[in-house]
């Protein structure tokens, strides 16, 4: 869940704690040992340093731009997820709401805006590794909660109860065939971002790839102090810290942004969408009903309300 307020620099830090107090502790006992006499080996900045920094730099480059054409990937599929939900609804209103506006029609037009709505945290929630079933049970009837048990993929189920509503309806004489088919194609797309989703999830970001980049910013590490000392001697440790430390962090935030459904604060924001559709859908709903009445959005507005949020 991607927050616009600030997320705390402990929250940041802790990432790479681990990695930087190698790097503190490598750097300080080159200073001590050089200080001792004990090494007094020089390396010129212009040399080795400069090289593996270019090197380190262009390849750090690539891993984030690959990193973030992932989560950019995933935001664009929700965003598509956001308009196809709003368009089933308003066909759903309009396609069926035009002919009745009371009796067993109303109930259908309920049903399957609700299970739309219904839908989206279960996917939300299966992407994550959750239970889909904590935030739907509201949304469905007991028979409809029941189906679900028997599938292993929620929101795929979601979607056939969908269609043989739909499939229903036609048979019915409540919408005509052109009507069903428009229906079935706004069905197909979610269905599409449904399995775009699941392929960003399971395709798996190549793990020597990250382990070359760490092995490159290790080695740039190792040679750094040996050709700052000689530049700004004591001064040089603190130095090397916050430079290896800030390549660290480069790394870990294209880790972070590699897997955009894994519940981190980088995620795609699948939550607040979640409901800023069930807003939408809801009011569309209410309205079509007479009712004015405005559900309430909610999104996570601090740092420490993620986890609660997610």
């Amino acid at each position: 869940m991607l927050l616009k307020n600030n997320i705390p620099i402990k929250y940041v830090l802790g990432k790479v704690k681990n990695d930087s107090a190698l790097v503190a502790g490598y750097a300080i006992l080159i200073a001590v040992l050089r200080e001792c006499n004990w090494l007094s080996v020089d390396i010129p900045i212009g040399g080795v340093p400069a090289i593996l920094g270019t090197v380190l730099s262009l390849l750090l480059a690539f891993r984030s731009n690959q990193a973030y054409d992932r989560w950019w990937e995933a935001r664009i599929i929700w965003g598509a997820i956001v308009n196809d939900s709003r368009s089933f609804a308003r066909q759903v209103l309009t396609f069926i709401g035009n002919l009745y506006e009371t009796g067993p029609e109303s109930d259908l037009k309920e049903r399957l805006i609700k299970r739309q709505i219904a839908w989206n945290y279960a996917l939300k929630r299966s992407l994550r590794n959750q239970d889909p079933y904590v935030e739907i049970k509201r949304l469905l009837s007991d028979s409809d909660f029941e189906y679900l048990k028997a599938y292993d993929n929620v929101p795929n189920a979601l979607l056939k109860l969908q269609g043989m509503d739909i499939h229903r309806a036609w048979k019915e004489g409540l919408i005509n065939q052109f009507q069903q088919v428009e229906m079935e194609r706004t069905l197909m797309n979610l269905t599409d971002s449904m399995g775009k989703c699941e392929r960003i999830k399971s395709t798996v970001f190549p793990e020597t790839y990250t382990l070359y980049i760490k092995l490159a910013i290790y080695m740039f590490i190792a040679v750094f102090p040996f050709s700052l000392f000689g530049l700004f001697n004591y001064i040089s440790t603190p130095i090397v810290i916050a430079i290896g430390t800030l390549f660290l962090l480069i790394e870990k935030m294209a880790v972070h942004l590699q897997d955009p459904f894994e519940n981190k604060p980088t995620d795609t924001p699948m939550s607040t969408i979640s409901v800023k559709i069930e807003r939408d859908l809801m009011q569309m709903l209410l309205d079509d009903k007479g009712d004015t009445a405005i559900p309430k959005d909610v999104s996570p507005n601090h740092y420490h309300n993620v986890f609660y949020i997610l």
